[in-house]
């Protein structure tokens, strides 16, 4: 059988032959360092067999996949087994990997807590050190279920049960110790393999995330291949626990969440400037792009769903109401299928197109309610939203423009750091191969005409089309996947979208759906947390604070903060009666950018003593300069 490598070279081979046969027979030092293979883009042991032609990638422990299936061993092996060790009758449910760590949710006899910590991570040294090698066996569902139960596993059973599979399950057992786990794998095939690691929070989570379920106890790690990129990765970890835009939210009054909405923004007049400046931004930025703004119905029939194919595939995470007249109704989800009716409302000629369309659309969708954090993780949240119908030729230089819009407004935003993904056709896909070539090409060549570079994800596109992801760089080097361009193959037939070319024909446009900030109440959190409160001036609700001495100097405060007005920068007055000093620590912790401070000198001279929150240093400045000086600070 021939296996091709991604190199492009093609290799023969026996039929049953393993991965790590492979990688040995490539050079020895590979076969020390490779821990699993990539079939055909699907990540498997290197223990599996090989029968028929295919491509193969061999995975290191050093690379980014190496490193993701570590941290998923050391959760779903090593872990459960320190904690079955240490509490007999506790009882696994499940244990993947998240981004930078892992986590698995136990039902314990008697709740755990952190001070327990450093008792299971000495167990998981322990396991690790005895270097044992992990173990693959296929069980039918029958037998899978036989196993668990008599190991008394009610969630390893309730997984089982609840499968559509018949047969092959996996399940990994670590040298004689007795431990076995259900898993999808790969895992590592030797324990030695593993590097740092800490066990970082608990927290609570509900079976399958459902609150008529047992609430269980989440337990969050992290690993890395060793200790400095372990010792870097918390000191990261304690920063962003100081940004955490939760915290700073209350501090700074801008937005709460109660259980009365869960995952849902009650937004406090300040958050809400915020919030409404992002819009007012946008709708300058697109407007002058060439994009008309709509809006479209949050609550549409089903029967609307049902052609877009939400209904298949999202109706679990829908919003859903039943009226009177027996019609069923759902909470969009997405936008998308709402402004295709726009589109279709008017009859479409070839010269209409390009047509740029932008929507500000609130969606909703169910999250569990272990998943939400904050802004940004909710259940009800406002895209950005656009689409462009476009012809065949003009996709590429459509693209273009976005991409080039997008890189200009996240530099707006202080994100100079930006990572651009391109992710190509998925094993699951509609439309051919043709079509998938010109849409790849046209995507990839936009990137290219703008000399950007980019990493391939391999096989990661939608179903209906190839994407562009940018990922934004954070102030303490964090991640942040936001905008997106996607082009569409499914949607415009789906629903009918039509134009009427040259020949007089009825043919379906290109649909690019296109996302700058993804979801604004998102980009505000990881605002917050990029600038750890101290957000853009042109951002800030309050830009200025007028700080009174004594009640001798109102008048001349109210005269500044009017002076303020007419420049149309934010100001209000702190005219407690407190210690100079004290306001001046509470503003600073409100992250209050300018602080005016005027007493009897201020007055005599027609000034004012100006602070600022990153010197904290004075200076004097005559009261029109200094609101000059204020305007230009606070302009964009």
């Amino acid at each position: 059988m021939k296996i091709s490598f991604p190199d492009g070279e093609t290799r023969n081979y026996n039929k049953g032959v393993s991965g790590y046969e492979i990688a040995e027979s490539i050079s020895k030092s590979l076969a020390k360092k490779a821990i699993a293979v990539t079939i055909d883009g699907f990540q498997k042991d290197l223990s599996d067999k090989l029968n028929s032609d295919c491509s193969i990638k061999i995975i290191t422990i050093n690379s980014d996949d190496g490193l993701e299936i570590m941290r998923h061993t050391l959760t779903a092996q090593v872990l459960a087994r320190s904690i079955k060790s240490l509490y007999p009758k506790a009882k696994l449910a499940i244990g993947p990997i998240i981004e930078n760590g892992f986590y698995y949710d136990v039902l314990f006899e008697k709740p755990i807590s952190i001070d327990d910590f450093p008792k299971i991570e000495e167990e998981m040294r322990k396991i690790i050190s005895k270097g044992e090698s992990i173990q693959k066996s296929l069980y039918s569902k029958s037998e899978s279920i036989a196993l668990f139960e008599d190991k008394k596993e009610k969630y390893k059973v309730d997984i089982i049960k609840n499968s559509n599979q018949d047969d092959n399950f996996q399940i990994y057992k670590q040298g004689n110790s007795g431990f076995i786990d259900l898993c999808h794998g790969p895992h590592l095939p030797n324990l030695k393999f593993i590097g740092a690691f800490k066990l970082t929070k608990l927290a609570g989570a509900y079976w399958k995330g459902d609150s008529n379920n047992e609430m269980l106890q989440r337990i969050y790690g992290t690993a890395w291949n060793n200790n400095n990129e372990l010792e870097t990765y918390l000191k990261m970890l304690e920063e962003a626990e100081k940004r955490d835009h939760r915290k700073l939210g209350k501090e700074m009054d801008l937005f709460h969440f109660q259980d009365d909405a869960p995952g849902s923004v009650f937004w406090h007049p300040k958050g809400w400037l915020i919030f409404k400046k992002l819009v007012d931004y946008m709708r300058i930025k697109q407007e002058e792009a060439g994009y008309t703004e709509i809006s479209t119905p949050t609550v549409m029939d089903r029967s609307l769903w049902e052609k877009s194919g939400h209904w298949d595939k999202f109706q679990d995470n829908m919003y859903l109401a039943k009226t009177n007249d027996e019609r069923i109704f759902a909470m969009k989800p997405m936008n998308c299928p709402g402004g295709i009716q726009i589109y279709n409302n008017s009859l479409r000629s070839y010269k209409d197109l390009p047509l740029r369309v932008a929507e500000f659309g609130k969606v909703f969708r169910f999250e569990p309610s272990g998943a939400l954090h904050g802004l940004m993780r909710v259940r009800e949240f406002t895209q950005d939203d656009a689409h462009i119908y476009c012809l065949k030729d003009q996709m590429e230089n459509e693209c273009e423009k976005v991409i080039k819009l997008t890189l200009e407004i996240y530099k707006d935003f202080g994100f100079d750091n930006v990572k651009i993904k391109f992710s190509n056709r998925p094993i699951k896909r509609i439309g051919d191969d043709k079509t998938w070539d010109f849409l790849e090409k046209s995507l990839l060549k936009s990137l290219q005409n703008l000399n950007l570079e980019y990493d391939i994800n391999e096989g990661e596109g939608a179903f209906y089309g190839p994407k562009i992801e940018f990922v934004l760089v954070d102030a303490i080097g964090r991640d942040w996947q936001c905008g997106t361009i996607q082009v569409d193959l499914n949607l415009p037939p789906r629903l009918s979208a039509n134009y009427v070319d040259k020949d007089g024909a009825k043919r379906h446009p290109v649909m690019i759906h296109r996302a700058f900030f993804g979801s604004l109440e998102r980009f505000i959190g990881i605002l917050i947390e990029n600038y750890a409160g101290k957000l853009p001036y042109w951002l800030t609700p309050s830009q200025v604070v007028i700080i009174n001495i004594n009640d001798d100097c109102l008048s001349y405060a109210r005269k500044v903060q009017e002076k303020l007005k007419k420049s149309n920068i934010r100001s209000f007055m702190d005219d407690r009666n407190e210690k100079i000093n004290y306001k001046i620590r509470e503003h600073n912790h409100k992250k209050i950018p300018f602080m005016v401070v005027v007493g009897n000198n201020e007055i005599n001279s027609g000034t004012v003593s100006l602070r600022t929150q990153e010197t904290n240093s004075q200076e004097i400045l005559e009261l029109d300069k200094f609101v000059l000086k204020i305007k230009k600070l606070c302009s964009l």
